[in-house]
C-alpha cells in the first residue's frame, strides 16, 4: 500500500470506531438478507433499502467527524428546527392511514419526529452541561418542559410509538444528569395515578391495542391479528429455523407489515432460536460498546448524550422484539437497522455517528 493510499484511508477511518461500525454493518447486512425474503425477493425494495443504507453511512461518517463541542453548538438550533418542523406537520402535514406525521418538501417527504429522537437528548444534554455547576431542581423542571412540548406535538399526530421512544431518551438524560431517586419515585407514583386520565385521552384503536395484549384471541381477525400471527411465526422457527426463504408464515402472507415493524417475526421463523441469540448478542455488543464510550466520555455533555443514544437504541430493540413476541402492545416501532425504512435508519446512524465522534474526540474538551 502506497503512502498516499494509506493517508487517504487514515483520513476516512480516523474517527470510525471499529466495534460500532462493524456491528452496524453486520446488522444492516442481516437486514438486507431478511428483507429479501420478507419482500418475496422484491429487488426494487431491497435496492431502495441499500440506497437508504448508503445515505445513512454517509450521515454516520459525517457526524463521526464533527467534534463534540461543535455538536453542543448545534444542539439548540437543531431542537428549534425540529420544533418548527413538528409545528409545520401539525398545520400542513400529509395524512397517511389516518395519521398526520409526514411533511412534503417537494423533492421528498420527511418525518420530523424521527429528527427529534436525536434533537431532544442533544438539547437536554447541552442544557444540563451549561448549568452543570449550579444544577437545581428548577433546571430539571425546565428540562421536563423541553421534553414535554415535542412529545405533545407527536402524540397529537398521533404517533404513540415515537412519542414513547423520545420520552425514554429524555428520561435517560434526566436520570444520567443525577435526578434524585425520590423525584423519580414521585414521578412514577404520579404517572400511575394519572393512568385513568391517560386512558381517557387515548384513541380507540390505542386502547384496543392495549386490551388485545392481554387476550389477542378476543379479536383474532382485527386488532389481535398482528400479535397472533407474529407469535406463531416466532414459535414455529424452533431451534434452528426453517431456513432462509423457507418461512411459511412469511411466504403465505400471514405476517402483516413483515418488511417493517414485524420483520423480526420473519427472522425468527427462518433462523430460529439460535439465530435470535446471535442477533441479540450483536445488539448487546454495540450497546455494551456504547456504554463503554459513555463511561469514558470527558464531559458531562458527552456522557449524557452518549448514554441517552445507547439506552434509546436498547429501548428501540427491546420494544420491537417485545411487540412481535406478544409481551408488549403493538406501537409501530421498527427493529433498528433491520426493518425497511429510510428516515428511522438515518436517525439511528446519526446517533451512532455521534457516539463515534465522542469516542474518537475524547481528548478534546468543550470550549
Amino acid at each position: 500500500m502506497t503512502p498516499a493510499i494509506r493517508r487517504i484511508g487514515d483520513y476516512f477511518t480516523r474517527h470510525i470506531d471499529g466495534v460500532v461500525f462493524g456491528t452496524v454493518l453486520g446488522l444492516m447486512a442481516a437486514g438486507l438478507m431478511v428483507l429479501f425474503s420478507a419482500s418475496n425477493a422484491n429487488l426494487a425494495r431491497v435496492s431502495g433499502q441499500l440506497a437508504n443504507m448508503l445515505i445513512a453511512f454517509g450521515v454516520m461518517w459525517a457526524c463521526a467527524n464533527i467534534p463534540p463541542h461543535y455538536l453542543a453548538r448545534l444542539a439548540l438550533p437543531l431542537y428549534l428546527l425540529g420544533m418548527l418542523l413538528l409545528a409545520a406537520v401539525a398545520l400542513f402535514g400529509d395524512v397517511v392511514h389516518g395519521a398526520r406525521r409526514w411533511l412534503d418538501l417537494g423533492i421528498t417527504r420527511i418525518q420530523p419526529s424521527e429528527l427529534m429522537k436525536i434533537a431532544v437528548p442533544l438539547a437536554l444534554a447541552w442544557y444540563f452541561d451549561r448549568y452543570e455547576a449550579t444544577l437545581r431542581l428548577g433546571n430539571y423542571a425546565v428540562a421536563v418542559v423541553m421534553l414535554a412540548i415535542p412529545i405533545a406535538l407527536i402524540v397529537r399526530q398521533p404517533d404513540l410509538g415515537t412519542a414513547l421512544l423520545i420520552t425514554a431518551s429524555g428520561f435517560f438524560v434526566l436520570f444520567l444528569a443525577g435526578l434524585s431517586w425520590r423525584v423519580i419515585a414521585g414521578l412514577a407514583v404520579a404517572g400511575i395515578a394519572s393512568l385513568p386520565f391517560a386512558w381517557s385521552v387515548l384513541h380507540d384503536y390505542q386502547r384496543q391495542r392495549i386490551l388485545t395484549l392481554f387476550d389477542p384471541a378476543q379479536d383474532p381477525l382485527g386488532t389481535g391479528y398482528h400479535t397472533i400471527q407474529s407469535t406463531i411465526a416466532v414459535g414455529s422457527g424452533g431451534l434452528f429455523g426453517k431456513g432462509w426463504l423457507n418461512g411459511t408464515q412469511t411466504h403465505l402472507d400471514f405476517i402483516p407489515e413483515r418488511t417493517t415493524d414485524f420483520i423480526f417475526a420473519v427472522y425468527s421463523e427462518e433462523f430460529g432460536l439460535f439465530g435470535n441469540l446471535v442477533l441479540l448478542a450483536t445488539f448487546l455488543l454495540v450497546i455494551g460498546r456504547g456504554m463503554m464510550i459513555t463511561a469514558n466520555a470527558p464531559t458531562l455533555f458527552t456522557r449524557l448524550l452518549a448514554g441517552a443514544i445507547t439506552l434509546t437504541f436498547f429501548t428501540y430493540a427491546f420494544v420491537n422484539m417485545g411487540m412481535v413476541s406478544g409481551i408488549l402492545p403493538v406501537v409501530g416501532v421498527p427493529l433498528p437497522l433491520i426493518s425497511y425504512g429510510g428516515t428511522a435508519l438515518v436517525s439511528i446512524c446519526l446517533g451512532f455517528g455521534i457516539l463515534m465522534s465522542i469516542a474518537t474526540h475524547k481528548k478534546l474538551v468543550q470550549t
